[in-house]
């Protein structure tokens, strides 16, 4: 591996690289007890290509203490020819960053692996509050402000990227932001949802789709129309070359049907949007979009019969065509773990997990749709200060060979 250059610039975990021990051939006993049997290391008769390829099966946190066991083993996962092996391995489980400040974009990444909480920097962004999208190991940040800063990044590697500044209104009301990275180019698209009440009729609303195409490096404004009795929100994703977003009421429904789905092929661009409008499973407090294998995947606060406005429990359900399938309720005693949950909440998920989150304490549940488990993480090592204390997140895909 000499003569390759490194990607890696430093250590972005604070304990990764302690209390490893030395890694080293050892004596044991024969079975007889007479004899000593000397045992050879594995990794001294292992080619180099084999044992980039078993490293590369390693999570993400155990590759980083590799690197410190031995100068061979180091210069293997520091090499670039270890990066490309790791595009062919499957993917990690996601992680949650979980911010611990409201004020500061500082907090602690869980990895669900090895259920252990890790202090990371992330670059780029200045405040909890921006709007955050991830998508295969990259994480997409836009101020809250003006709403035309924008960066890419890998939390990992802390790879960034500035984006140009985005066409459209530049203080939109409502924005919705989304990324989608194509898992073998690794080119991703960057949409960005705008909504502006026109001025003076609360009823009609401007909405606009913004589209980044980081082959061409550029914008394009795929559509704008206005809403009638419609206004976009902050939720969005990309599945399968599909933009899905939800819309909400100003007046003039029903209180229990509040939220729709609106559904925009990035490839056909189709229009208008009222014709692709699909209802939500229920009265809803408020609705999570996210990419789940390419599967749209809502998870959902269930307001009461009488009282939409009010959360009796947390559902989680995928798009199938035009129809939402129910996969699982949160059991009544994960719901009153969370304390007093407020009827919006964080959630955010990828792969097979998902990750529900209460804004007013740092308690975290984890949901596995393939095994459909509920289970608590490990405690994050912050506690609430104050009463108005927020804790709010996002999960991402952790990856080394995504760049920006």
């Amino acid at each position: 591996m000499k003569g390759e250059a490194s990607w890696i610039s430093g250590h972005c975990f604070d304990d990764m690289s302690k209390d490893i021990g030395d890694f080293e051939s050892f004596m044991e006993q024969s079975d007889d007890g007479n004899k000593e049997m000397a045992v050879v290391s594995a990794d001294l008769i292992l080619p180099d290509d084999l044992l980039e390829r078993i490293l590369a099966y390693l999570p993400i946190a155990s590759i980083f203490r590799a690197g410190s066991v031995c100068r061979r083993w180091h210069e293997i996962v520091s090499s670039k020819r270890f990066l490309r092996n790791l595009s062919s391995v499957l993917s990690q489980k996601p992680w949650y960053f979980m911010f611990t400040s409201s004020d500061e974009p500082v907090g602690y990444a869980y990895d669900p692996i090895l259920r252990k909480w890790y202090g990371i920097k992330l670059p780029c962004i200045q405040t909890p509050n921006w709007f955050i999208a991830s998508s295969c190991g990259l994480v997409c940040f836009m101020d809250n402000d003006s709403r035309s800063e924008l960066h890419i990044c890998n939390p990992i590697t802390k790879g960034c990227k500035k984006l140009e500044e985005p066409p459209g209104v530049k203080f939109s009301d409502y924005s919705a932001l989304s990324i989608s990275v194509n898992r073998t180019s690794h080119n991703y698209a960057v949409s960005i949802v705008k909504s502006k009440q026109v001025p003076g009729n609360f009823f009609q609303w401007d909405l606009s789709i913004h589209i980044y195409d980081s082959e061409t490096t550029m914008w394009t404004t795929s559509l704008t129309e206005v809403l009638t009795g419609w206004r976009g929100g902050d939720e969005s994703v990309i599945c399968d070359g599909v933009l899905y977003f939800l819309i909400y009421s100003t007046g003039g429904g029903t209180p229990g049907n509040r939220h729709r789905l609106v559904t925009y092929n990035l490839t056909s661009r189709s229009s208008p949007l009222v014709r692709s409008f699909i209802l939500v499973p229920g009265p809803l407090t408020c609705g999570r979009l996210m990419n789940l294998k390419e599967k749209l995947v809502m998870v959902g606060g269930i307001g009461k019969q009488d009282r939409p406005d009010i959360i009796k429990g947390i559902g989680i359900w995928v798009l199938d065509g035009r129809n939402w399938v129910e996969v699982a309720r949160m059991p009544n005693k994960f719901f009153q773990g969370f304390g007093e949950l407020d009827d919006v909440f964080a959630s955010s998920g990828t792969d097979n997990l998902i990750y529900i989150q209460s804004y007013g304490a740092p308690a975290l549940l984890v949901f596995d749709m393939n095994r459909k488990l509920w289970k608590w993480s490990t405690k994050c090592p912050v506690s609430k200060k104050f009463p108005l204390q927020l804790f709010t997140g996002f999960c991402f895909e952790p990856r080394l060979e995504i760049a920006p």
